[in-house]
């Protein structure tokens, strides 16, 4: 059977029975999508009075904004699906025009039925639709079954082995899930898995993002100019075909294909990609390429294209290119804002196989420069006789080869990309520096060996060694390659995280209070990594002083989205999909955005012990930050307790009380006591650097005696608030909320993980409703342990029994849509030692968040990496057990029954440890050398352990 109906409305709008059909839908409960060239399709669903019966419209002024092709096309199909949230294999096509069910057909929908209506011109031809009918009445579509051919369930991504992920198969649907997850880069710079050659297409997506490249640009919306900044797609290295002299080239989305695989080597970051084509004639050619994005050498990039005449010999044209007519178009959200962040770019040829192309962004002035060096070889490695020119036309600058290919023998095109921009440092011009390197590049084996060695060494460090047999042994690999390709582990740049990686346009490329789920996984294992990142910050300190400054208050205010500067990049509006229009953004008000920064910094040193971190930088960002909360903080002397107003909690689901004209809402319980532990962990830092005597003691920013002792009395009063039966609650007042209606809107939407954007559509908001994106109170939980938390909670004046946590976790589960990816990670986290079951299984929705591309076709824009992070991290401190606090290393596993062993390698204080767990004994390896001795804490059992220890103990049971 079939989920969902898109009708084709190019033709079928002279159909009279299509508002009883629609009707009928509706009354069902089946969702319904319109797809229609004209720019005025809504306007024909209103005045034809069946827009309330249709789920989802995609007309031609969406198709502008979104740069659609205008003509009938898959991608017009496509994003109807997945603005549905349905896999196209389960969708109808109603449709009358013959190039809107080529359309359809093209786009492997379900089911196409082809409707006959009378004065449309020619009609549909039964060659190209499924079933053609001569009149939509008498339609009953809960009789017809899925085609033999239909695929009933979506298809996805898996792989022989815990190392592999594989697709077969052309899908258009899935394709911007492939080129995301299929991404490869070593945090300096990575492209997505697009088909070589592609171009935005509505189809595919080819993406390339340096991390820190921004631009920003001012888009008019509504009558009012508004600048938003984001991270720029830079011009693509890959894009290289290959046709037979005179003919097409040949392409995924060719008639000839007839074989289409792609795989991702996660031990190697190797992707490759293998197409088997056939013309009209019988004349067969395989086309094979595998690329790589060096980690040896973070500003050199590879692609070896290997192609195959099976039965026929001929002259073949090769145009391996840079493609510099890139724009910003991958993020649904933000179609309509402005696009184009390249100036027209500068192309030279370097000799006869070599072209190096300047880019320039057009606000901000950052200059990108790629070398591209193309040679070709017989099997054997040896010249093949060719012919080369140098070409640049269209966005499209490069060789064009021309040679003979003889039936069965191979030819290999290498092509090696050297990359360099003006942020790098020791370099005169990028251009220079990016032609110098490439002068210095080795061959495509070469390349290959050094960087598979530079993989090995991280996944010694980073690997999470589950058994082969679990299920979850790719995710974990799969999620740990990613956060890995994210962060620059070789190279030293000025740029922060970003929350979708650098594998898309998503949130546009912003970084997010989301880091604070990466750091765990880096600081355990590499440090440095971290104390890296969090320079990002640091750098920025300055630029938060001034927020905070604007904003009448004292200390750092973090912004909630941040990008270049440091400044505040949240837009005021939000694009809602689901009516196509904006929305208000309030979600500056999160400033507990800086309480993540401050909780990470005082995480790393508890790891590190790094004292001249923590006298230089950390301290003062703890101080900046304890000073900006205690600012915000109201005294109310009856109570002799602090309130905090005006914010806006981690469930982004309440930004103002309902029917307020205020903003932000008051006493956030997650806020309150987060910023009360960190005023504590600010005084202890404090005490740590004054007997370091690293610091200036006339340091501005230090705090004196009459303001620390200010900042005590407020650590110790924040204000909480609870429920008249007990329960913690989220704000002041949400108890006074209305309980909301989950069941009725599921059975209506399905998926309501976004309710803020459903509601909205419907002229309601979810400030008046008992309800959560995600945790917020029970972050609480993710961050601290019971123990660290009721101490907190006493510390403020108040008790945390046991059953008190008990039925604030389960009131709290039962009203949270999960509408981020790191919802699933933080109460799986929270259910970990109470409901075990549960626990593992939103661990495992979590760590296929976007394999299985859990936010209905957000992936397509970038990968979830916070939720990739956590539940790498979520494997090592949560079912591990393991914890860093008061100066040991402590371990209490928590396996579940699903995990029998896991094994895994941390850093604590210097020493790098190998750890073992199973359901019965824990083991702990201490590499031999030369750090300092290490106090751990295992099991109730304490021990200080040196340089080449083994220890061995069992679990309690």
């Amino acid at each position: 059977m079939f989920d969902a109906v898109l009708l084709d409305l190019d033709g079928l709008r002279m159909a009279s029975p299509l508002r009883p059909l629609l009707r009928q839908l509706h009354a069902d409960g089946v969702h319904t999508a319109a797809v229609t060239t004209s720019r005025n399709g809504r306007l024909w669903l209103r005045v034809a009075g069946i827009e309330p019966l249709v789920t989802v419209v995609v007309d031609g002024a969406d198709g502008a904004r979104i740069s659609l092709p205008a003509a009938p096309d898959p991608a017009m199909f496509l994003e109807a699906a997945r603005r549905m949230r349905t896999h196209p294999a389960a969708i109808v096509v109603l449709g009358s025009s013959p190039a809107g069910i080529r359309a359809a057909t093209a786009g492997g929908f379900g089911l196409v039925i082809g409707i006959e209506v009378p004065g449309n011109g020619e009609p549909p031809r039964a060659i190209d639709a499924d079933i053609e009918l001569a009149t939509l009445s008498g339609l009953d579509l809960a009789g017809i079954g899925a085609p033999e051919t239909a695929i009933a369930q979506p298809r996805l991504l898996t792989g022989p082995d815990a190392w592999t992920l594989a697709s077969h198969g052309f899908d258009p649907a899935h394709e911007g899930l492939r080129e995301s997850l299929f991404t490869l880069g070593n945090g300096y710079w990575a492209t997505r898995g697009s088909q070589p050659g592609a171009t935005n297409d509505g189809v595919h997506y080819p993406g390339t993002y340096f991390a820190g490249i921004y631009n920003r640009l001012v888009t008019v919306v509504d009558s009012v100019p508004r600048e938003d900044e984001h991270l720029v797609n830079a011009p693509d290295w890959t894009y290289l075909t290959v046709a037979r002299t005179g003919a097409p080239a040949y392409s995924a989305r060719s008639a000839f294909l007839q074989e289409h695989s792609q795989r991702l080597d996660l031990r190697r970051g190797l992707f490759e990609v293998d197409d088997n084509y056939a013309d009209g004639e019988g004349r067969t050619t395989a086309v094979s390429s595998r690329r790589l994005q060096s980690q040896a050498d973070p500003r050199l990039a590879a692609m070896e294209t290997r192609i195959v005449a099976g039965n026929w010999s001929g002259s073949i044209s090769i145009l391996s290119a840079i493609n510099t007519s890139v724009t910003n178009g991958n993020a649904t959200v933000d179609s309509m804002l402005a696009k184009t962040h390249l100036q027209p770019a500068r192309a030279v040829p370097a000799g006869p196989d070599t072209v190096i192309v300047d880019v320039q962004t057009n606000q901000s002035g950052l200059a990108i420069a790629m070398a591209a060096r193309t040679r070709v070889f017989d099997q054997n490695g040896g010249p093949v006789v060719h012919s080369s020119r140098f070409v640049s036309v269209d966005g499209l600058s490069g060789i064009e080869i021309t040679c003979m290919l003889t039936a069965g023998e191979p030819i290999i095109i290498e092509k090696t990309v050297a990359a360099s921009t003006s942020r790098d440092s020791a370099i005169s011009r990028p251009s220079l520096d990016a032609a110098a390197r490439l002068e210095r590049a080795p061959d495509f084996a070469a390349l290959l060996a050094r960087h598979t060695h530079a993989w090995g060494a991280l996944w010694s460090r980073f690997g999470v060694k589950l058994p082969a047999e679990t299920p979850a042994a790719l995710a974990m690999n799969l999620n740990t390659f990613h956060v890995l390709q994210s962060v620059p582990v070789n190279a030293e740049i000025d740029a922060g995280i970003p929350a979708r990686g650098l594998h898309g346009e998503g949130y546009r490329g912003h970084i997010f209070w989301d880091e604070m789920f990466v750091y765990p996984m880096l600081t355990l294992r590499r440090p440095e990594l971290t104390r890296q990142l969090l320079m990002y910050r640091y750098r920025r300190l300055d630029q938060a002083r001034a927020a905070a400054t604007a904003a009448g208050y004292g200390g750092a205010m973090f912004p909630w989205q941040s990008g270049s500067s440091g400044r505040e990049e949240t837009p005021n509006q939000l694009f809602n999909i689901l009516d196509g229009r904006w929305m208000p953004d309030h979600s500056h008000l999160q400033v507990h955005v800086g309480l993540a920064v401050a909780y990470s910094v005082w995480q790393y040193y508890q790891v590190t012990a790094d004292d001249g971190f923590l006298a230089r930088y950390g301290a003062e960002i703890l101080a900046e930050v304890s000073r900006y909360f205690v600012s915000r903080a109201s005294y109310d002397q009856s109570s002799d307790r602090f309130d905090i107003a005006g914010v806006m909690g981690p469930d982004e689901f309440h930004d103002a009380y309902p029917d307020s004209v205020e903003l932000g809402i008051r006493n956030n319980t997650y806020t309150n006591v987060l910023a009360s532990w960190v005023l504590a962990r600010t005084a202890d830092a404090l005490k740590i650097v004054k007997s370091l005597d690293l610091q200036d003691a006339a340091a501005p920013w230090l705090p004196g005696q009459e303001e620390m002792r200010h900042w005590c009395h407020v650590g110790q009063r924040l204000r909480l608030h609870f429920h008249a039966d007990g329960i913690i609650s989220q704000f002041d007042g949400y108890e006074d909320l209305s309980e909301f209606d989950w069941d009725t809107y599921r059975a209506k939407y399905g998926n309501i993980g976004r309710l803020d954007l459903i509601l909205q559509a419907e002229a309601d908001t979810t400030n008046r409703y008992q309800i959560s994106k995600q945790a917020d109170v029970l972050m609480l939980f993710y961050l601290f342990s019971a123990e660290e938390l009721r101490s907190l909670f006493e510390h403020l004046g108040y008790a945390l029994p046991p059953e008190l946590v008990r039925r604030t976790v389960g009131y709290f589960l039962a009203r949270t849509s999960h509408g981020s990816t790191l919802s699933r990670l933080a109460h799986s986290w929270v259910l970990a030692r109470s409901d075990r079951e549960k626990s593992w299984s939103l661990f495992s929705q979590a760590l296929e968040c976007d394999l299985s591309d859990a936010q209905g076709g957000t992936t397509r824009e970038g990968v979830h990496l916070g939720a990739m992070a956590g539940t790498v991290d979520m494997a090592i401190r949560c079912y591990g057990g393991v914890e860093t606090r008061q100066d040991e290393l402590r371990i209490h596993p928590r396996l579940p029954a699903e995990l029998p062993r896991i094994a895994f390698q941390i850093s604590y204080r210097g020493q790098p440890i190998d750890i073992e767990l199973d359901h019965d004994r824990a083991v702990l390896r201490l590499h031999p050398g030369s750090a300092r001795p290490i106090h751990v804490h295992v099991e109730g059992i304490r021990k200080t352990l040196h340089p080449g220890a083994v220890f061995e103990t069992p679990l309690r049971k």
